[in-house]
């Protein structure tokens, strides 16, 4: 049944989705899967494998849930058969709840109250609304606990009340009304306009609750969240109980106007509060997955930013009062050398940090420099290429370089050195190898997100997470240098793995082959299938352990090679020996075409990295301060942040200038990734500059 479900939600094959739960629940990874079994599931991609895996755990979930329902009610005595098929054959968890909600134990309530006073029957002579005089027959309810008609009466509408706010057509009417017609509302607190200016946008602020985007709902209640502004949705009141008195109600019954307040009063006291809660709920989900998907998209593009590669690195983590950290790395990122400078107020001793630049610049043959884009960037940018040195100079994105250094990670590493020389490593290995470095830094701590703190923590690490596997089993990695944070993230491998291998590597020196890591203490057969073909041996002794081909399909390749009559060296290094390959006689009913294309694909990129290669980059040597900015100016600068809303780019002030969605193209852009990627060098002209509020509006239009 879940299959079908999935399938039908997602509008891909049953056999498909089948192959793919069955394979997920073997312990396949998502990444193994789309990578090396594209014919169990027709080609899917990891984003159709993702959904799949997410989907059928959540509908597990709801299997779970439907059990803990039944046996709820069991317990009770109302489980009917009705009642039992109907929980059985739902798998939708809001009408799942609203089935559940009239037996769910709850706190005590004024229509329990009335129910121990005897008056469920009297709501039952008002709800069926036959009897002529409710008065005289509320007479018999009468006792101590309830000393008039009027008390009777009230009590019984009580009951009543809940029950229209507990009845699953009720819920249903009035949840539909509020996603249709329902408006947000921000009103600012009495008393805090001024502490609050920065969310004065939302002091006074409607919209319809289906057209509010992620973007502001996060704003506003982050504002509520502070104590500045307070939300609601809003219905019109009169139309929601004119629609539920049309379901409840017999006109010109004696009971007409009993159950016209008790039906008014369960939607003012409790339906509407109910599903109130329940719309915010929904539009704040809807808002983190739409806050989540972009942070995610600028996570990828981050940790597959361009590489520099192997080269000899002098990176400096800047600064004024504190001075410049400047640390000298060797191709592979190993610590070689540190030292301070203070070029910049209130020391300005820059002859004396000019003459250690070219110093260390010589004496380690540096190849570039890294220098960190925070306080102080642009100066020291400015300050280095001052000198005329011949290595390039690159602007790296330092956002978590911090959170890195007083990790247990940097202290691992860097046991004997103080935060600032971790700090300032860190920035110079992201110029080496972005991917590498990254991936030892809590993703949410690197600041290319949107509202990352206001959004469900929870939802937010784990698709980061899937992020941070995808990029780095696309990549891959060399198994004789990478590091035990790269290896988590390895298909099949995870922490205890990854340490196991790098203390194994450690004690016995490199793997010869891929096959060697089955030697490695805990790591079994299935492991090994997940994690070798994103795990590359370079210079071993077996030829395609370098490349993208799974062990698995290594006869496949030396029959090829056999069949072209060439050794298999020559196979895989000459792309004229594969030339006359035909992939069709290699098909059996395990291996079909994808598998067969894809083993070509590997071998005609065989040690490519699918990244570009690193650029250097210069900002405007005139412009310092956002005073510096005028309107007009035309600025080079690099994308540091991409939002549902624009882009902001880094033009080389201490404030980033925001490009606005309207403005990234002479296009209507749907979404400015789609102009735009992280990291990108763009050009841009100064729209308006406010100092006060320290906003840069900028237009990539017509530059």
């Amino acid at each position: 049944m879940l299959i079908k479900i999935i399938a039908r939600e997602l509008g891909i094959a049953v056999e498909r989705v089948k192959n793919t739960v069955e394979l997920l629940s073997d312990g396949a990874t998502v990444p193994f899967i789309a990578r090396y079994r594209k014919e169990a599931t027709g080609g899917l991609d990891e984003v159709a494998i993702g959904n799949i895996k997410d989907l059928y755990e959540r509908l597990q979930a709801i299997v779970q849930r439907k059990h803990t329902i039944v046996a709820t009610i069991e317990e009770q005595g109302k489980l009917t058969p009705e009642l039992k098929k109907r929980i059985d054959e739902c798998y939708d968890s809001v009408e799942l709840e609203d089935i559940y909600l009239p037996f769910r134990p709850k706190r005590r309530t004024r229509a329990t109250m009335a129910k121990e006073r005897g008056l469920e029957p009297l709501a039952d002579i008002i709800m069926a609304q036959q009897t002529s005089d409710v008065k005289a027959r509320a007479q018999s309810f009468i006792n101590k606990e309830v000393p008039t008609t009027d008390d009777a009466i009230a009590g019984a509408c009580d009951i009543i009340a809940e029950r229209v706010s507990e009845d699953e057509w009720a819920r249903g009417s009035v949840r539909r009304l509020f996603a249709r017609r329902g408006t947000i509302c921000s009103k600012v607190v009495k008393g805090k306009e001024a502490d609050g200016i920065k969310y004065a946008d939302y002091y006074e602020w409607s919209e319809p609750v289906q057209r509010v985007s992620s973007h502001r709902l996060l704003a506003m209640m982050r504002g509520e969240e502070e104590g500045f502004l307070r939300l609601s949705i809003t219905v019109d009141n009169d139309e929601a109980i004119e629609g539920l008195s049309r379901r409840f109600i017999k006109r010109g019954s004696a009971s007409a106007d009993y159950m016209q307040a008790a039906v008014a009063d369960g939607f003012k006291r409790l339906l509407a509060p109910s599903i109130e809660n329940e719309t915010m709920g929904g539009a704040k989900e809807r808002a983190d997955d739409e806050a989540i998907a972009v942070f995610a998209e600028n996570l990828r593009q981050l940790l597959l930013s361009s590489p520099l590669g192997q080269k000899r690195v002098l990176s400096i983590d800047p600064g004024f009062r504190t001075g410049c950290k400047v640390v000298v790395l060797d191709s592979q990122g190993n610590l070689l050398h540190h030292t301070v400078i203070y070029p910049h107020p209130p020391q300005n001793d820059r002859e004396a940090a000019a003459d250690k630049i070219r110093t260390l610049v010589g004496d380690y043959s540096i190849e570039a420099f890294a220098i960190g884009n925070g306080t102080a960037g642009h100066e020291t940018e400015a300050f280095v290429r001052r000198l005329g040195l011949e290595p390039e100079i690159f602007s790296v994105n330092e956002d978590g370089a911090s959170v890195y250094s007083a990790s247990a990670v940097a202290r691992e590493e860097f046991p004997d050195e103080d935060v600032t020389v971790r700090g300032a490593v860190s920035i110079g290995r992201r110029l080496i190898d972005p991917l590498s470095e990254l991936v030892k830094i809590e993703p949410r701590s690197i600041g290319v997100g949107q509202y990352q703190h206001s959004v469900d923590q929870n939802k937010l690490r784990d698709r980061l997470n899937v992020v941070v596997e995808s990029c780095v089993n696309k990549v891959g990695v060399n198994v004789n240098t990478a590091t035990k944070q790269i290896l988590t993230h390895i298909s099949g491998l995870g922490p205890a793995l990854a340490e196991n291998i790098v203390k194994y590597r450690a004690a016995n020196g490199d793997f010869p082959t891929r096959r060697a890591l089955l030697k490695v203490p805990r790591l079994g057969n299935k492991a090994f299938e997940q994690a070798a073909g994103f795990l590359r041996v370079v210079g071993g002794k077996e030829l395609l352990d370098s490349t993208a081909v799974h062990p698995e399909s290594y006869a496949i390749v030396e029959r090829m090679a056999a069949d072209a009559g060439v050794g298999l060296e020559r196979f895989i290094t000459d792309a004229e020996a594969r030339k006359g390959v035909q992939l069709k006689n290699y098909i059996t009913d395990k291996v079909g075409m994808p598998t067969l294309t894809d083993i070509m694909e590997a071998l005609n990129k065989r040690g490519l990295d699918p990244r570009e290669q690193a650029k250097a980059f210069a900002f405007d040597a005139n412009v310092h301060e956002i005073g510096d900015l005028r309107e007009g100016m035309i600025l080079p600068g690099l994308v540091s942040n991409i939002t549902a809303f624009g882009a902001f780019v880094n033009i080389g002030v201490h404030q980033d200038g925001l490009v606005h969605i309207s403005q990234l193209a002479d296009r209507f852009v749907s979404s400015p990734a789609d102009v735009v990627k992280l990291g990108q060098q763009v050009m841009v002209r100064v729209v308006e500059v406010d100092i006060k509020r320290k906003r840069i509006s900028l237009s990539m239009k017509g530059v």
